[in-house]
């Protein structure tokens, strides 16, 4: 195992700061780089080690308790889905996502009946890593947040309704299911509220954009309007997603707005 750092300390992953914890599983060393540098652009994960075998992978999980790991399929010494198995042998609860140029459909099928949380081709761009990114923080904050009262509740965690709004089938023709997911975590997590260009600045996506996704949460009532009016001009229209702590508060110079 190479360049492992941070996550030791027991503080790391979404119970201890708020980061979501990567291993990387690669054998090749500069691929592996590149997976390990498009992950640290994604808020908040960060990667906590590398491995580049099955053996360094399972050892790296018993030391670093990531909750992602990020796996290969064509490894020097395992298969890349023989590894799971080993880890919930030794109780490690991660989650794996598989990250492999293997296109097979029997591999792929053996990968869903492993639990596996999503599956990426090789080779692909760094959007297409952080989308999944990004969906995935999604649904495991809500998974972690779920209280089960009912069997709807059962249901929502079973189907994995990561975004059940915008998620399922309700977008408008142009919105896509990963970019409305990553506005609703970037609203989410924001202290304050935000408007269009802090929001599209904080997703890495144009503010014409962001807006759209934000107007589209307002009108569907999953997210709050106020106005903050300057010393002149029009008032700034500021988001913040709906049931989120202290939605209450109206910082100076704000007012509610088409609630």
């Amino acid at each position: 195992m190479n360049g492992a750092t941070g996550g030791t300390d027991g503080t790391g992953g979404a119970g201890g700061t708020g980061t979501i914890d990567v291993l990387v599983v690669d054998d090749d060393f500069m691929v592996a780089r590149v997976h390990r540098a498009f992950v640290e652009r994604v808020e908040p994960f960060r990667v906590v080690g590398v491995a580049s075998t099955g053996e360094q992978a399972a050892r790296a999980v018993d030391e670093l308790h990531p909750d992602l790991v990020l796996l290969d399929l064509y490894l020097p010494d395992l298969f890349g889905l023989d590894v799971i198995p080993r880890l919930r042998t030794a109780g490690h609860d991660c989650d794996v996502m598989v990250i492999s140029a293997a296109r097979e459909a029997d591999t792929v099928r053996g990968a869903v009946r492993h639990g596996v949380v999503d599956y990426l081709l090789k080779p692909f761009e760094f959007e297409d890593l952080r989308a999944r990114l990004d969906r995935y923080a999604v649904q495991r904050g809500r998974l972690l947040a779920t209280v089960v009262h009912g069997q709807a509740d059962v249901d929502r965690v079973l189907a994995g309704a990561a975004v059940p709004g915008p998620a399922a089938g309700t977008l408008p023709k142009g919105m896509s299911v990963e970019t409305a997911a990553l506005i609703e975590r970037t609203l989410r997590t924001a202290e304050d509220t935000l408007s269009a260009a802090e929001c599209a600045t904080l997703a890495g996506i144009s503010r014409v954009s962001a807006r759209r996704y934000l107007e589209h949460f307002h009108s569907i009532g999953r997210a709050d309007v106020s106005l903050r009016y300057g010393a002149a001009g029009r008032p700034e229209r500021r988001y913040r997603f709906r049931g989120h702590a202290g939605a209450g508060r109206r910082p100076g110079g704000e007012a509610r707005a088409g609630l």
